[in-house]
């Protein structure tokens, strides 16, 4: 099978480093791609956004499955553009992916289906976020209804910060905060059956002890040995087949990645968002455990076939990502710096490096080209072997300016 993978991030390389590792594949392509992608698939410079050049690639290379990657190109109707073609691609259509394109869509969806969430409301005037923001009080939880990479959610108790962001969206879901800690879920469906992946946990403020600005993410790990056993089945009953199943009746079948951001409340699990993608950074501890070969997979999904697909194998070990970010992420974040230390931090044993922002400059070398820069992923028997590997890596590679999390994975593992 011949793949081509969109997208040009940390999610997209876990995925190619999976996708290559997997025999069926015979051909690994990727678009855009980043220095990273480049040394495991052959990358080509078209714009992940634009649906008729993506497709016209697809058919070019004569690919057997094309997987979209980030949001926006899902949004944008990328994938569809690649199924008019007759092109097995794994992704939602641009309506489907309006469960993460569309915080209220996404509301919309889970009040008919039934499925735990907090309650929200969805203003569009300044007398309406007033009156939410009154009606929940602090901690005010204020999501940007649209994308916005990861950084549209404000969690505060300044009410002023809190109106700020709200009056800045064109429109905004304002809804209760949700105690407890978070999980990330994936799971894969063709529109009809849904197959769960494991569980993981990130980490989405900048510094250590959850303290700073909201991020893409910094960091996580897999399993979770904290979490009931019985959470993965739970999940799947409540919310992500009721989900698929509601997005089908509508006539908006779901196929692809299904990710549902959790809250594990006093009252029970509760949603606190959808994404229509794998999820950055929890994709690379995920796909780092997953023993079943990928392509074969997300294959089924495209093709309508996942019912058949026996059930997915995995590592009883664990897996710990940290992100490298640039100097002054999540702000306007430096770019262009030289990464050093890649090959030192290469060589060691159960830990390898992703790339996410990066590039080659003039002269070949690696440099920074996004906020965050790289996601060093390490395994071992447990999170503690995971996470000390984890870290070694990361104090191979020198990135001028550049910070991570002390913290990812600590708590969990000290107490496991």
């Amino acid at each position: 099978m011949k793949v081509l993978v969109i997208g040009g991030g940390a999610r997209e390389h876990a995925l190619c480093r999976s996708l290559s590792l997997d025999p069926d594949v015979t051909a690994l392509h990727c678009a855009p791609g980043n220095a990273g992608i480049a040394e495991v698939a052959e990358v080509h410079p078209v714009d992940a956004l634009d649906g008729a050049a993506v497709a016209e690639l697809a058919v070019s290379l004569d690919a057997g499955l094309v997987v979209v990657g980030p949001e926006a190109p899902l949004v944008a109707g990328v994938a569809d553009a690649v199924r008019e073609r007759g092109i097995p691609v794994f992704g939602p259509s641009a309506e489907a992916a309006l469960l993460e394109g569309s915080k209220a869509f996404a509301k919309d969806v889970m009040a008919a289906a039934n499925v735990p969430t907090a309650r929200a409301y969805v203003c569009t005037t300044p007398a309406e976020i007033d009156e939410a923001l009154d009606a929940f009080g602090a901690p005010y939880v204020v999501k940007d209804d649209g994308l916005a990479a990861g950084k549209g959610v404000v969690v505060t108790s300044d009410l002023a910060a809190a109106r700020a962001h709200a009056l800045a969206c064109e429109q905004v879901v304002i809804e209760e905060f949700l105690d407890g800690p978070e999980v990330s879920l994936f799971a894969v469906t063709d529109g009809e059956t849904v197959v769960p992946l494991q569980p993981a946990q990130d980490f989405k403020r900048a510094l250590d002890g959850d303290e700073g600005p909201n991020t893409g993410g910094m960091g996580a790990y897999s399993p979770l040995p904290w979490a009931d056993p019985k959470l993965v089945d739970e999940v799947l009953r409540t919310v992500l087949q009721p989900t698929v199943d509601e997005l089908r009746r509508r006539g908006t079948s779901f196929s692809g990645l299904l990710y549902a951001g959790l809250a594990i409340t006093s009252r029970g699990v509760r949603v606190i968002e959808f994404n229509a993608r794998f999820g950055d950074p929890e994709t690379q501890v995920v796909l780092a455990r997953l023993k079943t070969p990928l392509a074969g997979l997300l294959l089924a999904a495209a093709t309508g076939t996942l019912a058949a697909v026996p059930p997915l194998r995995w590592s009883e070990g664990a897996a710990v990502t940290v992100v490298v970010a640039s100097h002054n992420y999540p702000d306007t974040p430096r770019t262009g710096d030289v990464i050093e230390g890649l090959a030192e931090a290469a060589e060691l044993d159960s830990a390898y490096v992703l790339h996410a922002g990066t590039k080659r400059d003039e002269e070949g070398r690696v440099v920074s080209a996004g906020g965050r820069v790289l996601s060093v992923t390490a395994t071992g028997p447990d999170l503690a072997a995971a996470r000390t590997r984890a870290y070694e890596a990361v104090s191979r590679i020198r990135l001028a300016g550049s910070h991570h999390r002390t913290d990812i994975a600590a708590k969990v593992a000290a107490s496991a």
